[in-house]
């Protein structure tokens, strides 16, 4: 009987500790949530509400939210900043939308195209600052890149594609097929393919386009275009340069496509050049677009920014010339 009755006190014992550890670690949870809030009310209630919608994550558009919130901050102005980000899906952009419309945000920051055209076509009300839209107007946006006229202003990644298709010259002078590679669902990325196309013309080169429809193509629309192109062009298109390992892995680790990028995120990941712009500024520029109007001024007002061609920087990555054996000492934009 004793045995079994000091077994029973061991037993009891026992779950108790379980008990006390369990509610320690209640405790401990519930502890994290508070600091949580504890952390957003330090925000006074006169600080400007904004909220971020960010189409995907990718380098380049990451460097435009951070440029963004960096002139918000070198402002002083006081905000409350929400971010979202839709990972490439337009129904989650357009759900992601409604909620920042429905939350009366003071301002909304659109990242890319497809995040745009969500929230503009969300509210007529609110102020909505773009980024990282090569053409606004032609994107339905805005009435005119220099007039906007509504409640959408913003900032340009327009790049310097011509200067572009001049450095893949200079780098492949050899080269005479060139593979203009990007996603057919962003139309922006056709308006920059058509004008490679045309500068690939003025310099005698023919250029073929290559599209996907969604990032699962990728892999098989690179493969496809081995053995009939001799270099890659991608403009800034969101889906491809999501997938930009993937397209340095097939065409240049595997078969020695050089590839010709439209921005420094493309050159970091495989790609073997550009003559671009830089993301963070072009963020900026819509930050500092995003001061005024939370100091009073109508979007409508403001025109579509763009970064000076002076602020376009040459990137070269170097392991990828070694290994295609491409002598880059002599490259220059000037």
């Amino acid at each position: 009987m004793e045995g079994k009755f000091m077994k029973k006190n061991i037993l009891t014992i026992a779950m108790a500790i379980l008990i006390g550890a369990s509610l320690m670690a209640c405790g401990s949870k519930a502890d994290n949530t508070n600091s949580k809030a504890d952390s957003s009310s330090e925000v006074s209630a006169d600080a400007k509400k904004v909220g971020v919608l960010q189409y995907v994550q990718h380098p380049a558009l990451d460097k435009a939210n951070e440029g963004f919130v960096a002139a918000l901050e070198e402002a002083g102005i006081e905000v409350d900043i929400e971010q979202q980000n839709a990972g490439g899906e337009q129904s989650a952009a357009q759900t992601i939308a409604n909620k920042l419309v429905n939350d009366k945000k003071d301002l909304i920051l659109a990242i890319a195209t497809p995040a745009a055209q969500a929230v503009a076509g969300a509210t007529t009300d609110i102020p909505v600052v773009i980024t990282a839209v090569t053409d606004p107007a032609a994107s339905g946006l805005v009435e005119s890149n220099d007039a906007p006229g509504g409640n959408v202003t913003g900032s340009s990644d327009l790049t310097p594609v011509a200067d572009q298709i001049e450095l893949l010259t200079k780098l492949l002078p050899e080269a005479k097929n060139v593979g203009i590679l990007y996603c057919t669902a962003e139309a922006n990325s056709k308006l920059q393919a058509e004008m490679a196309m045309d500068a690939l013309k003025e310099k005698g080169l023919t250029g073929v386009e290559y599209t996907v429809s969604s990032s699962n193509e990728i892999q098989t629309v690179v493969e496809s275009m081995v053995g009939k192109v001799d270099a890659i062009y991608v403009p800034t298109d969101n889906v491809i340069a999501a997938g930009m390992t993937t397209v340095a892995m097939i065409a240049t680790t595997e078969h020695k496509i050089p590839i010709i990028g439209a921005e420094a995120a493309h050159v970091e990941n495989g790609a073997l050049a550009t003559y671009g712009i830089d993301y963070f500024e072009v963020g900026k520029l819509a930050g500092e677009q995003a001061v005024e109007i939370l100091n009073g001024k109508s979007p409508a007002d403001i025109p579509i920014a763009y970064l000076p061609k002076d602020k376009c920087k040459l990137t070269i990555n170097e392991e990828v010339a070694k290994e295609l054996g491409i002598d880059t000492s002599s490259i220059s934009m000037q």
